[in-house]
């Protein structure tokens, strides 16, 4: 049985709402990182078997199997298949999970893992409001009879979920806010260390005035943030605690990694840089959605025969403040090692992108501070969660 190693990592700069990346192509922008994963170590595109890709929202032109069409906007040889992956947030998590397990069946020898989400453009539930059959009648929602049995009858968005959590957890809107800060406080530090310079590929844009400039750096983190700030915001989805403050930003980006065989890295003579040792997902309440991550960590590391403590460093997404909270309440962490470059508040979370893009900056923090096990993970959409361990070669 083959191994499943990560060679290459990389991953766009996160682009605001309508900021610099909102006038890409979304498989125009995929197909820039899918060039740059195989360029950044020298691989021929033509090595590259499948190209599975976490896209959430999949109308226009994030439709029609996205990495396919980035596949051919790369460049890639018009024989590179692509196949797009729903798990919600979990999507480009997801993406990885299912390469790796191809590549240890020994189906493939190498695979690209990617994500791809341009918020700007399709709102999250883009591809079912308003839609109609070919008759003109509702299409109707996702969200059927079955669904509703499990909540009670009730309709829980996820700001209300994760307003459900804190109440669950015991954890006051200060604590929340407190992360959130400390979230900001981090993404500013790593840029201003420059941790992510080598896993964030700059990017040309055009300026308002239509002038080409270089996009190379996360537009949403906001280092001039307090508490007092983040105190005095206004609540949302008809929440009392959760604020636009303590919950992710509506953004843009796209990552990908370069996953094969350690027979096909011998061969071509590329360098393993992660092994990946276990991936696992878990369903959760409906209701309260976003819990999967304790679950989630809990199948993951039993199935990988490690311990909490072994991990050297932890990304767990924060779509909301509760999320990883409510995770820690129960794994009680060392926080040090937890989002230490900051999280989802600070950089957004562009939804397909985000499980892709949590294990790129995994990768790169774990070679930054020499550790050796990683674990990624998080919540999603509709009650489920993935979670991958890592470990540096």
């Amino acid at each position: 049985m083959e191994e499943a190693y990560i060679v290459s990592a990389v991953r766009t700069p996160i682009g605001k709402r309508n900021g610099s990346l909102a006038q890409f192509r979304a498989d125009e922008l995929l197909g820039l990182v899918l060039k740059e994963v195989v360029d950044r170590v020298g691989v021929d595109p033509s090595h590259v078997e499948d190209v599975i890709g976490g896209v959430v929202t999949q109308v226009g032109e994030q439709g029609f199997t996205l990495p396919r069409m980035a596949v051919l906007a790369a460049g890639f040889p018009d024989d590179t298949p692509g196949v797009a992956i729903n798990r919600q947030c979990g999507s480009g998590l997801t993406s990885i999970n299912f390469g790796a397990a191809q590549v240890i069946a020994g189906w493939r020898d190498c695979v690209i893992a990617c994500g791809c989400e341009i918020m700007s453009k399709y709102a999250i539930a883009a591809e079912w409001f308003n839609l109609t059959l070919a008759n003109g009648q509702p299409a109707g929602m996702p969200i059927g009879p079955a669904y509703m049995k499990r909540t009670g009858g009730k309709w829980v968005d996820q700001g209300q979920a994760a307003e459900l959590i804190a109440q669950k957890w015991e954890i006051s809107k200060e604590e929340m806010d407190a992360f959130a800060l400390r979230s900001h406080q981090r993404a500013h530090r790593a840029w201003t260390e420059g941790r992510f310079q080598r896993e964030v590929m700059p990017v040309k844009v055009q300026d308002p005035d239509g002038k080409e400039k270089v996009f190379a750096q996360d537009e949403t983190v906001r280092p001039e943030t307090s508490l007092e700030a983040l105190a005095g915001l206004k609540t949302v989805f008809g929440t009392k605690i959760i604020t636009a403050g303590n919950s992710s930003p509506i953004t843009d980006g796209a990552s990908a990694v370069l996953i094969m065989s350690g027979s096909k890295a011998k061969e071509l003579g590329v360098k393993p840089r992660a092994r990946i040792v276990m991936a696992a997902v878990a369903g959760a309440d409906p209701i309260m959605m976003l819990t999967g991550p304790i679950p989630a960590t809990k199948k993951v590391l039993e199935k990988s025969g490690l311990k909490f403590d072994d991990l050297d460093e932890i990304e767990i997404n924060e779509a909301f403040s509760p999320i990883p909270l409510a995770w820690g309440r129960e794994y009680k962490p060392d926080w040090e090692k937890v989002n230490p470059n900051g999280g989802a508040i600070a950089l957004g979370h562009p939804v397909g992108n985000s499980g892709c893009r949590l294990a790129v900056t995994c990768l790169h923090e774990l070679e930054r501070i020499q550790g050796r096990y990683g674990l990624i993970t998080l919540c999603t959409g509709g009650g489920m969660a993935p979670a991958t361990i890592i470990e540096r070669v």
